[in-house]
This record gives C-alpha cells, sequence and structure tokens, in this order.
C-alpha cells in the first residue's frame, strides 16, 4: 500500500504538469491552485475519513481506498475544465496521498507487538522510496507510447484487477488477527490499568505537539515544491524530463 500511494503523491502527478497545462490552458499559477484546492480538501476530508479505519474492517476499508484511488486516476483521465481538474486532483490526494498511507502505517503499527512496531513499520514504509525510484520513470515512458491520460485509465486498471486482490489476498486470516489485538489490548488494561487513548482536543492543547508538527511537515512543504515544479525546473536548466526523473 506504501508503494501504491505513489499515485496520490507529487512526485508522480507533477511529471505529467507539463500535458496537463497545455491541455487545459492553465499558467503554472492555476495549476498550482488546482492542486492547492484538492490538497487542502482532502486533508481537511482525511480528518473525517480517517478515523474510520478505528470502526470498519481493514478488508473492506482497503478495498474502498482502492477503489477510490481508481475513481481519481478516471477523473484525471477524463476530466475536461479547471473544476473537475481540481475534483481529479482531490480524489488522488485523498485515497493516495492521504488515506492509503494512513491506512498502511496505522495497520501495521496497530497488529505487531509493540516491540515490533517500530521495525514493522520502518520495512512498510519503504514502499515510498521504491514508488519514488519507479513512478516518475515510468511515468515518462508510458507518456511517451500512450500518453498522458490514458496512462491514468492504465493506473485506474492496474489498481482494480491486479493490486486490489493483492491486497485482499495479504490481508487472509485478518480476523484472527484483529481477535488477538482486541485479547492483548483487553488484557493490557486489566493489568496496568493502560491503554486509555487521547482526544483530538488533548492531543491539540500539548504543548509539545506544534513542535513535533512542525518537524513532520516541514520536510514535506520543501519536497513537494521542488517536486511540484519538476517540469518548469528541467525546462529552465535545459535537461530532459526522463533524465531528471531517472
Amino acid at each position: 500500500m506504501t508503494f501504491l500511494v505513489s499515485f496520490g503523491q507529487t512526485f508522480y502527478i507533477a511529471v505529467f504538469g507539463g500535458e496537463i497545462r497545455t491541455a487545459f490552458g492553465l499558467s503554472h499559477g492555476d495549476f498550482g491552485i488546482a492542486y492547492g484546492i484538492g490538497t487542502l480538501a482532502s486533508g481537511i476530508m482525511l480528518i473525517v475519513s480517517g478515523r474510520a479505519i478505528d470502526h470498519i474492517d481493514l478488508r473492506p476499508y482497503t478495498a474502498v481506498i482502492v477503489f477510490g484511488l481508481a475513481v481519481g486516476c478516471l477523473s484525471l483521465w477524463l476530466a475536461e475544465g479547471f473544476v473537475l481538474l481540481a475534483g481529479a486532483f482531490f480524489l488522488l490526494r485523498l485515497f493516495g496521498q492521504g488515506l492509503m498511507s494512513h491506512a498502511a502505517t496505522t495497520a501495521m503499527a496497530r497488529y505487531f507487538e509493540p516491540g515490533e512496531r517500530g521495525r514493522a513499520v520502518s520495512i512498510a514504509v519503504l514502499g515510498i522510496p521504491v514508488g519514488e525510484a519507479v513512478f516518475p520513470a515510468l511515468a515518462v515512458f508510458l507518456m511517451g507510447a500512450i500518453g498522458w491520460r490514458d496512462t491514468w485509465l492504465a493506473g485506474s486498471l492496474v489498481l482494480v484487477v491486479l493490486f486490489l486482490p493483492i491486497l485482499l489476498i495479504l490481508l487472509r486470516g485478518h480476523d484472527a488477527r484483529h481477535r488477538a489485538l482486541t485479547q492483548r489490548l483487553a488484557a493490557t488494561r486489566c493489568t496496568t490499568g493502560a491503554g486509555r487513548q487521547w482526544s483530538r482536543a488533548e492531543v491539540l492543547r500539548d504543548w509539545r505537539f506544534p513542535i513535533v508538527i512542525f518537524a513532520i511537515v516541514s520536510p514535506g512543504f520543501i519536497t513537494t515544491g521542488l517536486f511540484f515544479h519538476q517540469v518548469h525546473l528541467v525546462e529552465a536548466k535545459g535537461w530532459t524530463l526522463g533524465w531528471f526523473a531517472t
């Protein structure tokens, strides 16, 4: 799932920036506004939809995320006009960059024993750098072969036909895994009285939160700006997009 996050990440979407701006007649600023609207709206929606993982079985939750991301790919394939473009960005950012990475890391941290969680999450998130290495170069190749719109159509088909069955196979036996987690949490509460979860308001009031969140989001701001304008950067430097993606 962390590998598939790439469909909604800036480093992949922005590879298509030049083609999208040409197709829709957008300036760099217009393209940034459409992307910003989709990203901000997805971030707000993530606050609501992200908590559903605490109440819904991981298997249907995963299926909904994959289908939502596939619909986002289809939306970009079909989009005509600024509003539909921003809507496609919203779906890609919400289900790809947002919910898919949220589900992956939450599940790994939740279902592994406390002494193994750090290593489990660290291994799982290796899908992100693998995606960074594969997706941009693949996008450049596919754009040259089948065009930018059909590249997104191919992505939606691959998500549903190939990756969704793989994810559901990997989630076989999840009933037993979730039952073991429930029993472990109940035993912990009985023996230590621990296990109370903080509310969102408690987290926001804690003085450490703004310090930690600043450190967490800063790299995202920096790298997003670099990746988002990679087509313009390549043109200004006189490089080829294929070389830069590689």
